[in-house]
């Protein structure tokens, strides 16, 4: 079934980069006739929904990054944003404690990038300070974050959508679509998915777990590839949630390019502990023995995820070796609130993260934001994503102008 209508911007992808964009560009202009696109039946399906639901303080990326300023001010708009809104937030702080003096240096790396980064209130705390911050924890030193949040993401994504379709009632949310192919048609793209298709004047795709294949769809020429990493998570029981506050964090390792298990207490009360990060073979596999043979196949014939694997075996061993295992997820766990035992936690849900990988299977690289043809891709936004998604949203809407020669619009 093929749409007559034109689009002037569809926007591929429901997840909260993609609704943030959606939100900002129909903000900007008015005027314009959008289109966002989404596979699954709900928003925020993947990894927006299936995140860890913190807000980022922005203390851990290099400064000057699109991460780290992208981070500060799209933490400062969502919390705006959630209060003005009604979404569910609240900005409760965290501590990153330091378990031995070996962990002492990077403490203070972190703290110096804190305060390069800007961020508000940080101050280095004692072992008394994070008894008294956190009763159960251990440590010998820390850092106070007072900026760090949760917040209830899908909820977020959901309101970024409605405030956006009701600024423009010709604009559209098109779910349960998933994009198959893309063709040129003239001065428009034809979006072809598994319902029909979509034409538009321009494309903005912020697909995630996708992002390479649609980018390779729309005849990006893009040597890397993105790869999954499912993160696992356990519940405090009912009986044990008092044993954490807030947000507790270890001090991350430099050498590993996740942040390392930790605690978070979500909005509606409940205590996650997690996620580790394991290689998935299947991008969109939230089981432990969930498999997709081209998802496998695409990451295993790629050579920067051998170089990854190689760079990290140590790690990646005994990350896999604590998915199956809880009496070793607990004794991560112990590190910073040893008081907890076997019956303190119940399994939980899982999440995958999508990198792009990079062909040296170097995995700390910047958000990637491309402009092509007609089209902007958003082809690499893993964590603090979320966090950054309205600042990210800005950034997309002035490349948008600039790219796509959009005239001046007025914000509502």
């Amino acid at each position: 079934m093929a749409n007559s209508e034109v689009f002037d911007i569809a926007i591929v992808g429901g997840g909260i980069v993609g609704a943030a964009t959606l939100y900002k560009i129909q903000k900007k202009h008015p005027e314009l006739k959008l289109i966002l696109i989404e596979k699954e039946a709900l928003l925020a399906d993947h990894q927006t929904g299936n995140n860890s639901g913190v807000i980022h303080s922005g203390l851990y990326y290099k400064p000057g990054s699109l991460k780290a300023r992208n981070c500060v001010e799209g933490r400062k708009e969502l919390v705006a944003f959630a209060e003005e809104h009604g979404v569910d937030c609240d900005v409760c702080g965290k501590v990153v404690v330091a378990s031995d003096e070996s962990e002492l240096p990077m403490l203070d790396k972190i703290f110096n990038i804190g305060l390069e980064n800007g961020i508000e209130g940080i101050e280095k705390i004692d072992r008394a300070e994070i008894k008294r911050r956190e009763p159960h924890c251990e440590g010998i030193a820390g850092i106070w974050v007072p900026v760090t949040g949760i917040i209830d993401y899908r909820q977020a994504t959901e309101k970024m959508v409605e405030l956006a379709l009701k600024i423009n009632p010709q604009s559209k949310l098109a779910l349960g679509e998933e994009v198959l192919d893309i063709e040129r048609n003239g001065e428009t793209k034809r979006i072809i998915t598994s319902k029909g298709s979509y034409e538009s004047r321009f494309q903005v795709f912020c697909a995630g777990l996708q992002a390479d294949r649609l980018a390779r769809k729309d005849q990006v020429n893009l040597k890397e590839k993105v790869v999954g990493f499912r993160g696992d998570y356990y519940e405090l029981t009912p009986q044990a949630r008092h044993k954490v506050k807030n947000l507790i964090y270890p001090v991350p390792n430099p050498d590993f390019p996740f942040l390392g298990v930790h605690f978070t207490r979500m909005t509606n009360g409940e205590i996650e502990c997690g996620p580790n990060a394991v290689f998935t073979f299947k991008r969109e596999g939230y089981g432990k023995t969930d498999f997709n043979l081209r998802d496998a196949f695409d990451a295993l014939t790629y050579g920067g995820t051998w170089k990854l694997f190689f760079k990290n075996m140590r790690f990646g061993i005994n990350e896999y070796r604590r998915a199956f295992s809880k009496k070793l997820f607990l004794k991560t766990l112990q590190r910073l609130v040893p008081s907890l035992t076997m019956d303190d936690l119940k399994p939980g849900r899982s999440g995958v993260r999508a990198l792009l990988l990079r062909t040296d299977g170097d995995t700390k690289d910047d958000f990637r934001i491309e402009y092509q043809d007609t089209s902007i891709h958003v082809l690499n936004a893993p964590s603090p994503a979320a966090t950054a998604s309205l600042a990210i949203g800005n950034q997309v809407c002035e490349m948008a102008e600039k790219q796509f020669n959009l005239p001046v619009g007025q914000a509502v």
